[in-house]
């Protein structure tokens, strides 16, 4: 990673529909330099793809939560690939401390919690969960490069 790298990515992530042209004006680099490093950092799964930042609370998915899950046996990764399916979770983290994993998800409305707890309670090696209800959120963001 160069610096003219950092440059292209800290502009992705402040505005990835810009054009290699936009970009490399923005820069002061030639577009043939911007789309050849793009490609790149795509190839090398340095870039893994571009998304659409959606604002999920007017979706009606006010419901967030931070779910902690243990789990028994040595079954932490079938356990965490089963629970990634769920179209409510948006992430599942290893950790380490009192629980095995953390689940990241968004509900719109107590119901669906409700059914998502009671589900995962089912799941053969589940021990424990502990739900956390957010609040507020003061950052939503990934770590800016550059």
């Amino acid at each position: 990673m160069d610096r003219t790298n950092t440059d292209i990515l800290a502009h992705l992530q402040q505005n990835g529909r810009d054009s290699y042209r936009e970009i490399a004006k923005t820069l002061g680099l030639a577009p043939a330099t911007v789309m050849k490093r793009v490609k790149e950092m795509e190839r090398t799964g340095l870039i893994r793809g571009y998304t659409v930042d959606i604002d999920l609370d007017r979706l009606g998915y006010d419901i967030h939560v931070i779910v902690d899950v243990r789990v028994a046996k040595g079954k932490l990764q079938q356990i965490e690939k089963k629970i990634a399916k769920d179209r409510s979770v948006m992430m599942v983290f290893d950790n380490t401390g009192s629980f095995d994993a953390t689940v990241i998800a968004r509900f719109k409305n107590r119901g669906g919690l409700d059914r998502f707890i009671k589900k995962l309670q089912t799941y053969d090696f589940v021990e424990r969960t502990e739900t956390k209800l957010i609040l507020n959120t003061i950052k939503d963001g990934s770590l800016r490069v550059g």
